[in-house]
């Protein structure tokens, strides 16, 4: 797979980025461009001999991650998160694959909490664009709930998963609200106005959305746990966004 880079961004990303950078030694080239962590991110990324290490500025997570492309020596882009691990059935499917620059391939991403495969609350099957060629597109600058840009591109899935590992807890649940809604907030500032009732009911109808209509409550704690932090986060970030839009 000498053709192809492997682009992710960190911060303070030390829980799964040594189980995720095992998973890449089929890879010559992993580029990771990290935003100020604090932790052990960067003392365990210089371990690897296929990782390319630079630091600099958070720009949003579309942006971010569009500048960390440039910094690749490939053209083929495999962008993947730091709680991601990529199964030796993709390295393998990957290292036959004869790619076409007019393709967008997209990954299905298995999602665990605590330890468990979900398979209900929207997270399966979810299937997103993951490898791509740089000189045909890039990410969308949206801040969060960025994108690879398809327009004018056939999109392929590829059969073979990667495997994400994005919580452990009910704490990680709550850093990660935290992070995503101050930049959502941030970004719609005076873009977008919602009323606190408003707000409350669109987070009442993902808890719904999740819990009932995508089966959460066939999954046991996993499954309203899931649901409760769907509704929640979209409470939060429409709280958010309305102080902002009524400072004091």
């Amino acid at each position: 797979m000498v053709d192809i880079s492997v682009v992710m961004i960190t911060k303070n990303a030390e829980r799964k980025l040594e189980q995720c950078l095992v998973s890449l030694r089929a890879f010559d080239e992993v580029v990771i461009y990290d935003n100020g962590s604090t932790d052990n991110t960067l003392d365990i990324a210089k371990a690897f001999g296929n990782v390319k290490v630079f630091e600099g500025e958070f720009f949003g997570f579309g942006k971010t991650k569009a500048h960390a492309a440039t910094l690749a020596t490939h053209d083929w882009i495999f962008s993947l998160d730091a709680d991601e691990v990529v199964s030796a059935e993709l390295a393998e499917e990957l290292s036959n694959k004869l790619l076409d620059e007019k393709v967008c391939y997209q990954v299905r991403r298995d999602n665990y909490y605590r330890g468990k495969h979900i398979k209900c609350c929207g997270w399966y099957p979810e299937y997103i664009v993951r490898l791509y060629h740089r000189r045909q597109t890039n990410f969308s600058d949206a801040p969060v709930h960025e994108t690879v840009q398809t327009k004018g591109l056939k999109v392929e899935k590829l059969h073979a998963p990667i495997e994400h590992y994005s919580f452990d807890s009910v704490a990680d649940f709550l850093v990660k609200i935290q992070s995503y809604s101050e930049i959502y907030a941030k970004d719609m500032q005076g873009k977008k106005h919602v009323s606190i009732v408003a707000g409350l009911g669109r987070g009442i109808f993902a808890f719904i959305k999740s819990y009932f209509f995508r089966k959460g409550i066939f999954c046991g704690f996993e499954g309203f746990t899931i649901a409760f932090f769907h509704g929640l986060g979209t409470t939060v970030k429409y709280l958010k966004l309305y102080e902002k839009n009524h400072p004091r």
